[in-house]
Formats: structure tokens, C-alpha cells, sequence
């Protein structure tokens, strides 16, 4: 075919303005029509309304004859019309069991009165089925509407441009963090937010399901990063380093589930004492010892967080056998801690003890053991500024918004999920530390159930001692060094 030319055609309309589309009615005509009605059921997993439907009860009793309203939120702008991924709040997923972008749930005195408002999207013969970017079908696809999310939630669900009116004459509705109160008659409780993160601490049958589904994953994912550490090093071709294994889990994780629970941390030699190292923009050299930081989102929402130190080559070298040897006795000592009873903050001082002795031993300490643990003290957390563990759930650190009393300084409970994660970090530049040391950086973090009679280590497919980790290490390495 020939492309005509401004020599022996004129194109029609060259130099004008096209016309806004939704102020053409032939068009608007023309798209209306002809389209094949279809029915999109709710994307509910299994188990989900049930599971936020008491969660809603649970809610209800702590805050009696109180009205709230939470909202999904919006995903953040990341340039001009284009969004960054959408995930719902993580109070709205725990009394709903589903993520509707710009929703709202009103939990009512009882539960019939429980109502989600949410946008609908736009069908065919609505003028937002093509010119509305954010709910159109031409743009995003068909979804499930107003009529499936309330069968496949049990609950009421109505247009979120009623949300208005249903609260205007209800007298006072507590707001969660996301609801804008400026907007809607709402009053914004801090309050509501720090009772939904101290139920989030105890976690329902459901729930712990969805974790240990996304702690096996995650534990498959390791053994996925593992076999690409050649790749990485470049031992098949080009050097790929810290951003190959780092997509290696991110892909994976978006095959098994929502995708990366945060952002994978893959921090090799002297990146892997940085805490939260995320740019992965690093060689891999054989010799080095690897942290990875690695948790999948199942599609519930609900994440795991695991880390492991293994050798690039399979086999540790002294320096970093010994770092992470003491490391291994923090956890040990961390996890004895776990169980019922306890003060949720007594794994931490057990591993932090167990850090300091060690540290004294290596002539590395300052001051005496006793002085560093002191309040006063804490020179030993040089090495270790970070906590030794955190909640876990729909948040990789979940119930964040609880007290010091209801979080740290409580009891542990049956079914509370939580993780233990000593460390110890010495950076490339510390002048404190031998030559030998600088540079290495060791974590290890197991995801772990409260039982009624102890604790389940729910990670434990993946070893922690440094012997069991070279071995499995090798085993999935597809070259020999």
C-alpha cells in the first residue's frame, strides 16, 4: 500500500483540532451499541467474606454501638495518568477480604447493616465505558459490579456516589486513616486504627492458611533466587548481579501470588550489612555472602518475610561463618523465647543478650556486657540498630498502630504470626571492626506461629545453621566452582 502524499492528496482535517469524543453523539451512538452482554462474577477467594465477616464482629464488640467507615484508597498518582499498582489498606482487606480501588465499607451497629460502597464500572452504553480511564471497560477490562461483590461478599453493596447521603443522617461515623474527612461527614479517629491493629494481632484459621501459603512460596522463591546465582555472578555470560536474583523473586512472586510482599532486598558483600538494601544495583563476586530479604503477597493480601545469608559459592568463608555461627545462636535464643505467656519483647532481649556476649568474646565490645544491655547503654547496637522481629500478617510489619502496651510490652498469645530476625552488620567502612569483618552482613528471619503450647517455626523448610545452608545452597547452584 502507498502512503499519499500532500502532492496527490489532502488529508481530510489536517491542521484541526479532533473533536473531544464524548461531545460527538454519532459516536457516543455507535459505541453503545452492538456489544455482547457478559456477566464478570466477584474475584473473592475462598474463605474471605467468611473470615472479614467476623472480623467485622470482633470489630463491632470493641467499639459498641459505635458507626465506621474505612476506605480501600486510591492508587498514587506516578505521572500525568499513569498509576502505580493499586493495593487496598490493609484495614479495609481485614473487614472485607477484598481490594475495590476508591471503596468504602460502613460497619453498622449489626451486621446487616454492614454496606460497601464502591464505583461500578462502566458498561457498555455509559459514556465512562470509553472516557473514563480508571473504571471504563475499554481501558481496564470488564469487572464484576454491584450485584456479584454482594453475592460473593454477603453483604450490601451500593454506588459509592450514595456514600454521601447513607452517613449524612447517621450521626457519628469514626473514619479509618484514608477516609477523607474534610470530604464526607466523618469524624477521624486515631482511635479506630489502633483497635483494628490490636485485633489484626491474633489471627484467625483463614488467615494463618493464607500466611503458610505465602511462606511456602516464599521458601519455593529462595530456591528459584538460588539457581540463578551463577547467572548472576556471570558464570553463563554477561554479569548480572543483585537486580537478576531480585527479579528472579519478583517474578516468581507474581506468578504465585500478588506479587513481592515489599520490596526484595538483595544485598551481596558489603551491601548486605545496609538494612534495607532495595536498589540491587550491585555485582555478585563467588566469594561473597548473600542476604536476601524475600516475602510473597498471596492474593489475599497477606505476606510472608523470610531472610537467609548463603554463600555465592556454596561453601562460607571463615570470616563469614563466624559472623553468622553468633547469628544463628541470637535466633536460636530469640525463638526459645516464643511462646504464650511471654512478653512479646522477651525473644528480642534473649537474642540481643546472646549478640552482646558474642561481640565481648571478639574483643569488639566497648564496655562490659551488663553496661551495653543497660537502657544507658546499647553500645552493642552499633551493629544491630534494627528490632529482632515484628508481626506479621497484611502488613510485612503488621499492627503497626498498637501501643507500646498492646504491641511490645503484652503477653504472647496463641495465633499470634510473627517473625525473629537478628542480625548483625558490619559495614565496609567501619573503622571499629577488623579488616576481616568489614563488609559482611548477616540476617536470619523465620515467620513463626504462637501455639497453645509453644510455637511453629512456619519457614523451617529452609535450614538456618551455616553447614545445612551450604548444602542447600549447593544443591541448587547448577555449576561447579
Amino acid at each position: 500500500m502507498s502512503t499519499p502524499t500532500t502532492n496527490d492528496h489532502k488529508i481530510p482535517y489536517l491542521g484541526t483540532r479532533p473533536p473531544r469524543l464524548t461531545t460527538v453523539p454519532a459516536f457516543v451512538d455507535s459505541i453503545g451499541r452492538g456489544w455482547e452482554g457478559r456477566t464478570i462474577p466477584a474475584p473473592a477467594i475462598d474463605g474471605a467474606a467468611a473470615s472479614a465477616a467476623a472480623h467485622r464482629d470482633r470489630l463491632r464488640a470493641a467499639l459498641p454501638g459505635k458507626l465506621v467507615l474505612v476506605a480501600a484508597g486510591r492508587a498514587p498518582v506516578r505521572v500525568n495518568d499513569t498509576s502505580y499498582d493499586f493495593r487496598a489498606d490493609s484495614d479495609f482487606l481485614w473487614l472485607t477480604g477484598v481490594g475495590i480501588e476508591n471503596a468504602y465499607l460502613l460497619v453498622g451497629s449489626d451486621a446487616s447493616a454492614d454496606t460497601l460502597f464502591m464505583p461500578p464500572p462502566f458498561r457498555p452504553g455509559e459514556t465512562g465505558f470509553f472516557s473514563d480511564a480508571s473504571h471504563g471497560e475499554l481501558w481496564v477490562g470488564p469487572s464484576a459490579g454491584i450485584t456479584e461483590w454482594s453475592q460473593a461478599l454477603g453483604i450490601t453493596v451500593r454506588p459509592g456516589t450514595e456514600l454521601e447521603s447513607a452517613i449524612s443522617g447517621a450521626g457519628t461515623v469514626l473514619a479509618g486513616r484514608r477516609v477523607p474527612a474534610t470530604e464526607l461527614a466523618v469524624e477521624r479517629s486515631e482511635d479506630l486504627d489502633r483497635v483494628c491493629s490490636d485485633l489484626r494481632r491474633i489471627k484467625d484459621d483463614w488467615e494463618i492458611g493464607q500466611l503458610r501459603y505465602a511462606i511456602d512460596q516464599t521458601v519455593e522463591g529462595f530456591a528459584a533466587v538460588a539457581r540463578e546465582i551463577p547467572a548472576a555472578i556471570g558464570a553463563r555470560g554477561p554479569v548480572r548481579g543483585e537486580r537478576w536474583l531480585q527479579g528472579t523473586f519478583d517474578r516468581y512472586a507474581r506468578a504465585v501470588g500478588r506479587g513481592p510482599g515489599y520490596s526484595t532486598i538483595v544485598g551481596s558483600g558489603s551491601h548486605a550489612p545496609i538494612l534495607h538494601w532495595v536498589r540491587c544495583d550491585g555485582p555478585i563476586h563467588e566469594d561473597q555472602a548473600l542476604l536476601l530479604d524475600m516475602g510473597v503477597e498471596a492474593d489475599s493480601g497477606y505476606t510472608a518475610d523470610v531472610t537467609r545469608t548463603l554463600p555465592a559459592s556454596g561453601t562460607f568463608s571463615a570470616d563469614q561463618r563466624r559472623v553468622h555461627d553468633l547469628v544463628e545462636q541470637a535466633h536460636r535464643a530469640g525463638l526459645a523465647q516464643v511462646r504464650p505467656g511471654n512478653t512479646y519483647s522477651d525473644f528480642h532481649f534473649a537474642a540481643m543478650e546472646t549478640i552482646a556476649r558474642g561481640l565481648e568474646d571478639w574483643g569488639l565490645l566497648p564496655v562490659s556486657v551488663d553496661e551495653a544491655l543497660s537502657p544507658a547503654g546499647q553500645q552493642h547496637r552499633r551493629w544491630l540498630v534494627c528490632g529482632i522481629g515484628h508481626h506479621l500478617g497484611l502488613d510485612v510489619h503488621d499492627c503497626s498502630q498498637s501501643s507500646w502496651e498492646t504491641y511490645q510490652g503484652a503477653p504472647l498469645e496463641p495465633d499470634m504470626v510473627l517473625t525473629v530476625e537478628p542480625g548483625l552488620y558490619f559495614h565496609a567502612h567501619d573503622l571499629t571492626v577488623p579488616p576481616e569483618l568489614r563488609g559482611i552482613g548477616v540476617r536470619l528471619e523465620d515467620d513463626v506461629l504462637v501455639t497453645s503450647e509453644g510455637s511453629e517455626v512456619l519457614s523451617d523448610a529452609l535450614p538456618i545453621d551455616a553447614d545445612g545452608l551450604e548444602v542447600w545452597t549447593r544443591e541448587r547452584l547448577d555449576t561447579e566452582w
